[in-house]
């Protein structure tokens, strides 16, 4: 093997620094690699290899000619979101008819896990917790096609029969896009003719019962027969109101409960990642709520905390699916964690001599400008810790900030909340 494609969707700096780190280890072998990516620029310290950036518009056909064009042996897609991995799974079609064989799960189950409401039935089906509610056709609401007078009155009463408030989200968006909170009838109805009216707001959505707790988030890589569980990662909070991905503190560390609630948890997940065929890496989000874990998304793409997961792991989700695409073994089962990861936005342009002073006095695995959708959310850093320096660690960012008013108050109290607890 002589070079491995990278499909990415997104800036390549949110992969920061693990997918360098998993390049040059492929350049120690001999192997090149090239990043195929429509969106963000990137230079040699971002991606030290082939790079070539594609309209966001691409076809999977069009990006398989392009990587197949520029001589690809295997392929690997890191795409996000869901809409992007449905992208990278019809190249995979392409890209593995013509030869190259690209780590990326099958078009027909990512399909079925880019739909929220097929993923809830498949997730009850095979035994996860799942919240309850419904599914919105907006066709039906629109009268296209079937005309079913009843359906609006059906909607109703089984929203009464799974009570409100109600959570609505498009069945096909994610990463917390187009959440809405229905806390009445009326809200409902609100809903229900929003989403028949004609024009792009007009999706089908799925209405569910809102559950309180604390939003997680695991990654699993592999194959059926062998795949890695990484450790949960700490999102945020959960509750009757949508609330931006990195609003909150995000971490992975130990929580005993949790921990040990989970592990059976992961051997069923893992059965249904099997069943599936899932091959690469897939993202569930979930929430954990009065000791057990609710599952809301299993997404088939790498996750918006992989970054957390790598580095409180010390694995690297890129260098494992690189190995795939080399055809090596995996070591399956559950990573254990090695100790902290801290995540959290840091404000706009952090000056190149106050990320320094943070390095010194604490471990730093990534800073870096947090973009989405084009829209820049300031700069989001990460630090690692082992167990046992919590103290350490709390001493030496609170005297940072005294001397520079950085982190911000309210993240380091955050922080030295949950490192002290």
């Amino acid at each position: 093997m002589r070079k491995i494609a990278f499909l990415r969707s997104v800036r390549i700096q949110r992969a920061d620094p693990y997918i360098q780190r998993a390049v040059r280890a492929l350049a120690d072998d001999g192997i090149e690699s090239g990043l195929f990516h429509t969106s963000g620029a990137a230079g040699d310290e971002d991606f030290p290899g082939h790079r070539q950036r594609l309209d966001r518009g691409v076809t999977p056909r069009e990006l398989a000619d392009a990587v197949a064009g520029w001589g690809a042996d295997a392929a690997v897609s890191i795409s996000l979101p869901c809409e992007n991995a449905l992208r990278d799974a019809a190249t995979k079609a392409f890209l593995d008819a013509a030869g190259i064989p690209t780590v990326m799960t099958p078009l027909a189950a990512t399909m079925l896990l880019v739909d929220k409401w097929e993923t809830k039935q498949r997730c009850r089906r095979a035994g996860l917790a799942v919240p309850d509610g419904f599914r919105v056709e907006s066709d039906l609401l629109a009268g296209r096609g079937l005309a079913v007078p009843g359906y609006r009155d059906a909607l109703r009463a089984l929203a009464e029969e799974t009570g409100y408030p109600l959570m609505s989200k498009p069945v096909w968006d994610s990463t917390s896009m187009g959440i809405r909170t229905l806390h009445t009838p009326a809200d409902l109805d609100a809903h229900l003719d929003a989403h028949r009216a004609p024009g792009p707001g007009a999706v089908s959505t799925v209405v569910e019962e809102v559950v309180v707790g604390d939003l997680c988030s695991v990654d699993i890589v592999g194959r059926p027969g062998s795949y890695q569980v990484l450790p949960p990662c700490w999102t945020g909070r959960a509750g009757p109101e949508p609330v931006f991905t990195f609003a909150d503190l995000r971490w992975c560390g130990p929580r005993a409960r949790a921990d040990a609630a989970f592990a059976e948890v992961a051997r069923t997940l893992v059965d249904f990642c099997a069943d599936l065929g899932v091959y690469g890496s897939v993202n569930v989000d979930m929430i954990y709520t009065g000791g057990r874990f609710v599952v809301l998304e299993v997404n088939p793409r790498i996750g918006g905390a992989t970054t957390l997961s790598c580095a409180a792991s010390a694995t690297n989700t890129f260098a494992s699916l690189a190995r795939m695409a080399r055809g090596l073994p995996l070591t399956a089962g559950a990573v254990p964690r090695v100790g902290w990861a801290i995540e959290f936005l840091a404000g706009d342009g952090i000056a190149p001599e106050l990320v320094a002073e943070l390095r010194r006095r604490v471990s730093v695995v990534t800073a870096h400008e947090l973009v989405i959708d084009g829209a820049s959310h300031g700069d989001i850093v990460v630090i690692t810790l082992a167990e046992g320096e919590e103290d350490r660690t709390v001493k030496s960012l609170t005297e940072l900030h005294e001397t520079t008013g950085f982190p911000a108050a309210d993240v380091l109290g955050k922080i030295t909340s949950l490192l002290k607890r």
